[in-house]
């Protein structure tokens, strides 16, 4: 595609006006190599840039699935690339071991956990002493361990708090269950609240988003089928995400799996339960038993949820059905904040250009809150919080209603 619809849209090349580093620019970077040109360091430098938020699908007129063309790309150059020793044996343990491991989790969640409740963390930011390694903004985007974790709550089921209109199984995640656990705790009241009875199903494990996102397709397939395996046949009415970033990839899995004969009608019956909380909460007849909230409150777009799976309504009709907040619609607010998986960690200082531009709009509408739907979202507005001297808390869509209901 040659109309240029798409450029303004994506947050790379808002910031550097290179065509290259445009979904047009990368695309036709993909069509040379598909016709036999090398894979090149430039090459690979371009969509390594690339943060696959998919906004330029919906700027697309023609509907190019331009997430799927930048996550078969990457998957060729992981194939085709021979990276050093370190990072092969450190990219390993990330997505083959770490990620998949509630134990090996909990074990670097408890670290993380000790260097935050120490004081260390906190010690280390007022010092500034990683600016002189140029570490400060990277360190900025550690994201919280909650303790307990949530990795205990799994294989439990949790009653509907009076007459039972659903029974939902509910993903958990993997860094989730470390870093959103109070999160997971807020997303299981608020569906026990909507007369949802909520399982936990034993037997799940990360979804793979990561691995896919990163050029590991292969290594996300065996996640997708233990998750089909240990919920598809629960007799759910629903599977529900509470982070948009999983459920984008939870509702490809009919893509992943598409030529595994033996699980691929099996993906597709699980693409039809899955919701994310915010869409499944919109859908039903909403409990409005709730307790005003007094807030000016403003909403951050999560890419995977209104780029990856058209969801934009549902998390703003749920927040007008909160008593006394006053919702400011931000400018861009479907532009990406600049997290998109582990992309603020592996292009920090790019990540950090589109966040500052992200703060700005924020701060032209003054809220109180800055509410998303993506806990990837939430670490990065976040950290433009502190970045920029703001005072706004960051919150999940669901963690306001279950504030909201626990204010009556």
């Amino acid at each position: 595609m040659h109309c240029g619809l798409c450029l303004q849209a994506c947050p790379t090349y808002r910031q550097l006006a290179v065509e290259m580093d445009s979904p047009r620019g990368r695309i036709y970077q993909m069509v040379q190599v598909s016709e036999g040109a090398a894979i090149s360091d430039e090459y690979r430098e371009h969509l390594d840039l690339c943060l696959a938020c998919r906004a330029c699908e919906t700027a697309c007129p023609s509907g190019v699935e331009y997430g799927r063309l930048i996550e078969a790309a990457r998957a060729e150059i992981e194939s085709k690339t021979q990276r050093s020793w370190p990072v092969r044996v450190l990219r390993g343990f990330i997505f083959d071991r770490l990620l998949p491991s509630p134990a090996l989790l909990t074990i670097a969640g408890s670290a993380l956990w000790l260097y935050q409740a120490t004081g260390l963390q906190s010690l280390v930011r007022a010092t500034h002493v990683l600016s002189l390694f140029g570490l400060e903004d990277l360190e900025a985007l550690t994201p919280r361990a909650e303790a307990p974790f949530f990795f205990g709550q799994i294989g439990k089921t949790y009653p509907a708090h009076g007459e039972r209109r659903y029974r939902v199984a509910m993903l958990a995640g993997c860094i989730g269950s470390v870093s959103f656990a109070r999160l997971n705790e807020a997303t299981v009241r608020v569906l026990q609240r909507n007369g949802c009875e909520v399982v936990i199903p034993a037997g799940q494990t990360c979804c793979g988003a990561l691995h896919v996102h990163s050029g590991l397709p292969e290594s996300a397939r065996p996640l997708a089928r233990r998750n089909i395996d240990a919920i598809l046949d629960g007799g759910f009415d629903a599977v529900i995400s509470n982070a948009a970033g999983c459920g984008s990839t939870l509702k490809e899995y009919g893509h992943l799996l598409g030529h595994d004969h033996l699980y691929a009608r099996k993906a597709e019956r699980f693409v039809a339960l899955m919701k994310d909380a915010t869409e499944f909460l919109a859908g039903i007849e909403l409990n409005r038993e709730m307790g005003a909230m007094k807030m000016r409150v403003t909403y951050q777009d999560s890419c995977h949820l209104a780029h990856g799976q058209k969801i934009r309504k549902a998390p703003r009709q749920l927040l007008a059905q909160i008593p006394g907040i006053e919702f400011r619609e931000m400018p861009m607010a479907d532009v990406c904040c600049g997290s998109a998986g582990i992309y603020n960690v592996l292009q920090t200082e790019m990540a950090m250009r589109i966040l500052d531009e992200k703060m700005a709009n924020v701060e032209s509408v003054q809220p109180d809150v800055i509410a998303t739907a993506n806990p990837g979202c939430m670490l990065q507005l976040e950290a433009g919080v502190r970045r920029s001297g703001g005072k706004q808390r960051v919150m999940h869509v669901i963690e306001l209603l279950d504030d909201a209901y626990s204010n009556l």
